[in-house]
């Protein structure tokens, strides 16, 4: 299983794999054609509530990862997205993509975590 997280800004892209945007909101300034994406699953995202909330804030990363954790437990369709995420990352390299600055404390962080264990 190889799973990959990767700020779709940057400009090195890595080589091979699914390309999924796990945000939410499309990324601004990113046309379809430069995000070269297999897929954009925005259903599996955090609500904008929680989102807007965290903020990104390091501090508050441990309270919105359970949090987080607990929308996709509480949500039929989030549990398919991850299902549907582990079950690729089986299969082949599954590359994570997000729009988010901070790259140690972001949901996708959190959606790796999910897809490993």
């Amino acid at each position: 299983m190889s799973i990959v997280l990767h700020r779709i800004y940057d400009e090195e892209k890595p080589t091979g794999g699914h390309r999924i945007l796990v945000d939410r909101v499309w990324p601004r300034g990113i046309s379809k054609e430069d995000a070269d994406l297999d897929q954009w699953m925005k259903g599996i995202a955090p609500s904008s509530s929680l989102r807007k909330w965290f903020a990104h804030d390091p501090d508050k990363f441990d309270e919105f990862k359970q949090s987080y954790k607990q929308e996709i437990e509480q949500s039929s369709e989030r549990q398919d997205k991850l299902k549907e995420l582990k079950e690729l990352a089986t299969n082949e390299r599954l590359v994570l993509l997000f729009a988010a600055k901070e790259t140690k404390y972001n949901h996708a962080v959190v959606l790796k975590e999910l897809i490993e264990n």
